[in-house]
């Protein structure tokens, strides 16, 4: 199911069939530095991810994680899409990119559009973000996209972050 679409980008539901994908984007070395192992260590265990996590929260608050993929050629390039977690009040953006696509504008697009949808469709009125201190890639990315900054915090699942707000 397409939820958002850019010029270059189509945003979509992630299903089973991403098993591969998501098997691959999460055992990538930057995943694992700045956003932390999830134990999806074979097929079946992407699609227990998937199950648990997007799917779950598709099914639950109609959004969540989504896949990317190119318009030109429907190549899948990465996740981008909205979060929300126990240990945050408000729903964060998160993305990540396979290696082959980044430093080319495919994120900043897609975290652009998913803003646009949180404000636009589903009309947060605030969205976050959770950065490892280390990541000063996704740190500017959240800034050219309007974030700011606001402290650093410690939560249950990971080593303390930084957060970054924006409101509508």
């Amino acid at each position: 199911m397409i939820v958002i679409e850019t010029e270059r980008l189509i945003l979509r539901r992630l299903t089973l069939d991403d098993a591969a994908f998501i098997h691959e984007l999460v055992n990538d070395p930057d995943w694992l530095r700045y956003i932390g192992d999830k134990g999806v260590r074979t097929l079946e265990d992407a699609r227990g991810y998937l199950e648990k996590g997007p799917i779950d929260m598709y099914a639950r608050l109609g959004f969540g994680l989504f896949r990317v993929e190119q318009r030109s050629d429907g190549a899948v390039i990465g996740l981008c899409g909205l979060i929300k977690r126990d240990t945050l009040d408000d729903v964060d953006i998160g993305f990540a990119f396979l290696p082959a696509y980044r430093a080319q504008g495919y994120a900043r697009e897609a975290a652009q559009a998913t803003l646009d949808y949180a404000r636009d469709a589903l009309h947060l009125g605030r969205v976050v973000a959770i950065v490892s201190p280390n990541n000063r890639d996704s740190a500017k990315l959240l800034e050219k996209v309007g974030l700011r900054e606001e402290r650093r915090l410690e939560i249950a699942e990971r080593d303390p972050v930084i957060l970054f707000g924006i409101g509508f």
